[in-house]
Formats: C-alpha cells, sequence, structure tokens
C-alpha cells in the first residue's frame, strides 16, 4: 500500500463508529440517513482491512446505553443490523472473515438473536480477518461480569492464581490480542465505556471526520499516523 510500512500496521484495529446523527444533521437529514451511509462505511473499512491483512477488527456499533434513544431510532438501528448481516454474509465467507459479537446478546429480540447466531455459526472457520462488532456493548459490565464469573471459579476451586492473563480469558475478547490501535471519528475525547480492560495501553488516535465520511483515505491517514509511533508500554525511551 502506497505510503505506509506494511510492517508497522496494527494487528488489531478499534474503532468507535461516531458521528452518523451530526452528518444526517448537516444535510438536513433524518437519523437514519446518516446511520444507512455509516453502513456503506463499515462495508469499506472492512474491505481495507483485510486488504491489508490486518488480522482484527473491532467496530463498536450500539452500546448498552443506545437502548435509551427514541423508540423509532432504535428500531431503525435494529432494522439495519438484520441488513447488515444479511447483505455482508456473502463477502464475509468470500473473503475469508470471521464474525464475533462482543455484548450482550439476550438484550435483542430473539429473530435477531438467530441471525447473529447464524453469521456467527457459518464464518466460524474463516481466519483472514476476524471481525468483532461490539453490540449492546459495556466496558464496565464486561469487566463486572468476569469479576462474577472468577468468584464462581474460584468458589468451584477451578482457579488457583488470578492474574492479568487468566482475567483476560473472562472478557468477550478472550483469544484474541488487545487494540493496538483505537480510532475514534467525530471529534469526541472520550471512550464511551468501550474495551475499558483492552486499551490499557492502545495508542489512541481521534479524526473529526464523521464517521459515514470515513472512508479509505481517512483511514489510512490514521493507520499512517500509527506506523511513526513508538510504542513503549510505559518503559522510559533509551537514548
Amino acid at each position: 500500500m502506497p505510503g505506509i510500512d506494511i510492517d508497522k500496521l496494527p494487528t488489531h484495529v478499534a474503532i468507535i463508529m461516531d458521528g452518523n446523527g451530526r452528518w444526517a444533521r448537516k444535510r438536513g437529514l433524518e437519523r437514519a440517513e446518516g446511520h444507512l451511509v455509516g453502513i456503506e462505511s463499515v462495508r469499506e473499512i472492512v474491505t481495507i482491512t483485510r486488504e491489508l491483512n490486518i488480522p482484527y477488527l473491532t467496530l463498536y456499533a450500539f452500546s448498552r446505553e443506545n437502548w435509551s434513544r427514541p423508540t423509532n431510532e432504535v428500531k431503525t438501528l435494529l432494522e439495519f443490523l438484520g441488513f447488515y448481516l444479511d447483505n455482508e454474509l456473502p463477502m464475509m465467507l468470500e473473503k475469508g472473515i470471521r464474525f464475533h459479537m462482543l455484548g450482550e446478546k439476550r438484550d435483542f429480540p430473539g429473530p435477531l438473536q438467530v441471525k447473529l447466531d447464524e453469521v456467527t455459526a457459518r464464518t466460524a472457520r474463516n481466519n483472514k480477518l476476524h471481525l468483532n462488532i461490539a453490540l449492546s456493548y459495556s466496558g464496565r459490565k464486561e469487566i463486572i461480569s468476569a469479576v462474577k464469573r472468577i468468584v464462581e471459579d474460584a468458589k468451584n476451586g477451578t482457579i488457583r492464581k488470578i492474574d492479568e492473563r487468566l482475567f483476560g480469558r473472562y472478557l468477550y475478547t478472550k483469544g484474541m490480542p488487545d487494540p493496538d490501535l483505537l480510532i475514534r471519528t467525530s471529534g469526541e475525547m472520550r471512550l464511551s465505556n468501550f474495551l475499558l480492560w483492552q486499551v490499557a495501553y492502545t495508542e489512541i488516535y481521534v479524526t473529526g471526520v464523521l464517521w459515514p465520511d470515513f472512508r479509505r483515505k481517512a483511514y489510512m491517514a490514521a493507520l499512517r499516523d500509527y506506523a511513526k509511533r513508538e510504542r513503549r508500554f510505559g518503559k522510559v525511551k533509551e537514548g
């Protein structure tokens, strides 16, 4: 890829997809239009990530807090999620993309749970790109749930030592590397309860580009910026 060192690409990119509503409002459109165009950005970013052979991509699509949005908007978002799963499954199968949901699946209507299970099962053997979609996700709830299960297993005698490695096995991202790069669109400077444990040493890149406009040029700018950084994980820089 021109202008970027392939050896310096991240292994895991996480993205907080923000700005759909503002994108629509600036154009005098309904919020739903912003979400719909945002799906096109998802498709393009997934495609580019696969082209670059970046093995993990995590997209923050729907937080647990999003359930408090207006009923009509939530209904539209759920319809768009079903639309996305139906339409993108053939591409996932063709490109070797494995789908995985991060979050509380039981929060969704039964038919959508079935669809999520189907896409997960049908792509389970794929290994070119692990595509994680965070849905009804809360970083704090993920940590609390992990603690509860660790306590139960400790009571049952199946745990002898609690450390960071063990804790990671109780998270939604079990078996995955932590994100190397976290991108947030729309210019907001906050994590919004996203991957709170996993991003402890993640490089953060914030762009003012709204998610529906976040396409190849903006994505490559983020990756180039990351490639220039020196990751020290809290260590003192030598020399």
